[in-house]
């Protein structure tokens, strides 16, 4: 999936994460969260599988974490993506499907 745009997903409301990705050369991911010292390397997995998953090859993606779980990390990068992506309300209205059950898991 190409990033086109700058794009944003999720609060920085306790137990949520603020994701931000834009265009990039390769995948460079931006950390700040108030539990990298204890899930540090897994909040690192789980972006990073989410971007693969995804199939984004270049974006540089900023997450500003505030003790989400895993299945909100995986939601707000999956949000940021396809709203980086091109992927609005109108198109998908028009017929443009976002791949929900295939590349999001």
């Amino acid at each position: 999936m190409d990033v086109m745009t700058t794009a944003m997903a999720g609060t920085l409301e306790s137990s949520d994460c603020q994701v931000t990705v834009e265009p990039g050369s390769g995948i460079e991911l931006s950390i700040e969260s108030s539990v990298i010292n204890q899930y540090g390397k897994a909040i690192k997995k789980t972006i990073l599988a989410t971007l693969e998953r995804l199939d984004v090859k270049n974006a540089k993606v900023t997450v500003v974490d505030k003790g989400a779980l895993d299945c909100t990390l995986k939601a707000r990068v999956e949000g940021a993506v396809f709203r980086a992506s091109g992927y609005s309300e109108d198109e998908i209205c028009a017929g443009k499907k976002l791949p929900w059950g295939g590349a999001i898991q």
